[in-house]
């Protein structure tokens, strides 16, 4: 059996990844390191991630990223500011849906990257 697992990252692909990384940047993830426009490390919270300088169309589309938070309506109207304030690309955001499970906001990032902003039900 695997021992407890300290940490898990996952790899977000990126078609351009200046634009994503400004994405990320203005929903409010902060970057820790950079390298060479190839590999970044964006955290909110405690939550982080590698922002990766690699394209595959099929793996980007179908690529997503389930996020939890308090506010699924604050959320949208936050994003959807950002997006409509700034150049990023292909970047777009539906608003708010009751999944039965929790309230999501659908965000697509500059790749085609899913993001499931998600106001869970059992707060």
């Amino acid at each position: 059996m695997i021992k407890p697992i300290k940490d898990l990252k996952v790899f977000v692909p990126t078609k351009d990844f200046k634009i994503s990384l400004d994405f990320y940047q203005k929903l409010g993830w902060t970057l820790n390191w950079e390298k060479d426009n190839a590999l970044a490390e964006l955290e909110n919270g405690n939550i982080r991630f590698y922002l990766q300088n690699y394209y595959n169309k099929a793996w980007a589309d179908n690529f997503m990223m389930y996020i939890d938070i308090d506010d699924a309506q604050d959320c949208y109207e936050t994003i959807k500011e950002v997006i409509n304030q700034n150049d990023l690309g292909k970047a777009k955001i539906n608003p708010p849906k009751d999944e039965g499970y929790a309230i999501v906001t659908y965000v697509w990032d500059p790749s085609g990257v899913l993001l499931h902003f998600a106001e869970s039900k059992d707060q």
